[in-house]
């Protein structure tokens, strides 16, 4: 019963605190601004089945591709098993679904080799970033912490894997010995290769196989609860991520209601504009953005495929649109913290723009959606860019020389370069 009632606690606890974490999360993601993302419902599933579900646009790079699919699949396939698992800590049982028979048999045994494709598939990981150093988790944002994350994730997820599989072929051994509690069920193709490497004593092997199941639940439930604060977010947001994501074809940009109306009213004396909403044009801080631009920020997890597309990075210019989502994920975070201290009211003096993103990047921007395309989950460093680009232009006017000229010869010439639109077919004349 006192273990019955210590694994309550610990399971209670551990949602109480991921419940509390998540609320501050999604009060963070709604500071954001309000857009419209419910239409279209049935090409949005398909999009989210497609591209989060489906994995659809990590096969552009088939080795990892393959490996993600293996771990992702495996590690949420096993963690059916942590049904099992709680009704055994609960009730006192153990393997309390062994009555399904041949079925239950067929599980376990896709579980005990899902883990072991798991284990191989994160020690690979781990080798590519820290072995053989691919190019594209580097960078200037990738500082001590966002590498230690990822390597965090996939060391706790081959302890994980390596206790359910001791525990297993623990158990198996339990069984073949004929100890109470610890019946025949289940079958390990995988973990029948660790059963002579174990003890041969009977009590030894059920502190081991209590050992490794308590491992391996505390650690299910740690990894829970660290979700909240590393990239690895990105396995529950994946989902609502591409479900509201942009349908519009790449390049269509966002057009402001308070623009467009002007535009129609000069074109047109009849036209009678709608009453817009009020507010600065662009974006300086993460208010200013949207909801959608702050759960794209809580999505990141940071692999590098936008940067490494990036043509502007490529060619050694200050931008990484993977800096980009981090930094937007950083300043919402800090924002939350405020109010958390302070109270809505609070304003630090910082902001986004200059404090966190630097003006140099989002002018080396080149609008070519390379890193919008590029990401695995559909998220969109370019909207952000622009947001911050239109706040400097149309609230600061504060455009790069070079712009401002093409800007002031659109406005003179109706056009960009610095001719007479009375000079415009001279170049025919010489024909």
């Amino acid at each position: 019963m006192l273990t019955q009632i210590s694994f309550l606690f610990l399971l209670g606890a551990s949602i109480w605190i991921f419940t509390k974490k998540s609320k501050k999360i999604i009060r963070n993601i709604k500071l954001g601004k309000p857009v419209n993302r419910g239409n279209q419902v049935m090409m949005r599933l398909k999009t989210m089945f497609r591209v989060a579900f489906g994995q659809s646009k990590m096969a552009v790079r088939p080795i990892p591709a393959v490996l993600h699919f293996f771990v992702y699949a495996g590690f949420i396939i096993i963690n059916i098993e942590i049904l099992e698992i709680i009704i055994d800590g609960l009730f006192g049982t153990h393997r309390v679904f062994h009555g399904l028979g041949i079925l239950y048999d067929f599980l376990i045994g896709t579980f005990d080799i899902l883990a072991l494709i798991v284990w191989l598939g994160c020690a690979i990981f781990l080798i590519r970033r820290n072995i053989l150093k691919i190019k594209r988790f580097s960078g200037a944002e990738m500082t001590s912490w966002p590498k230690s994350d990822a390597n965090y994730i996939l060391i706790i997820e081959i302890l994980l894997m390596s206790a359910f599989l001791t525990m297993n072929a623990a158990d198996l051994k339990l069984q073949t010995f004929g100890i109470a509690h610890y019946l025949s069920a289940g079958s390990f193709p995988v973990s029948n290769f660790l059963v002579p490497l174990l003890p041969d004593s009977p009590q030894s092997l059920i502190l081991l196989e209590r050992s490794c199941w308590w491992f391996h639940i505390i650690g299910v439930l740690a990894s829970l609860n660290y979700l909240p604060y590393s990239k690895h977010l990105h396995i529950l947001l994946a989902f609502p991520n591409t479900y509201f994501s942009n349908l519009k074809p790449r390049g269509a940009l966002t057009n402001m209601t308070t623009v467009t109306n002007e535009v129609k009213a000069m074109l047109d004396p009849l036209f009678v504009p709608g009453q817009a909403a009020s507010g600065k044009f662009g974006a300086k801080d993460i208010e200013d953005l949207s909801w959608i631009n702050l759960m794209n920020a809580y999505s990141c997890t940071e692999c590098g495929r936008c940067t490494s597309v990036c043509p502007a990075n490529l060619t050694g210019k200050a931008l990484s649109p993977r800096k980009i989502m981090m930094d937007t994920r950083d300043r919402t975070s800090e924002v939350g913290r405020n109010i958390d201290k302070e109270g809505v009211e609070y304003k630090d003096d910082k902001s986004l723009l200059d404090d966190y993103i630097k003006r140099e990047e989002i002018w080396a921007c080149t609008s070519c959606n390379a890193c919008v395309e590029a990401c695995p989950i559909n998220i969109d460093p370019l909207e952000i860019i622009i947001e911050l680009r239109r706040y400097a232009v149309m609230e600061e006017s504060r455009a790069p020389a070079s712009l401002n000229v093409m800007m002031s010869n659109i406005e003179n010439n109706q056009a960009p370069w610095k001719y007479s639109p009375a000079d415009r077919l001279n170049w025919a004349k010489k024909q």
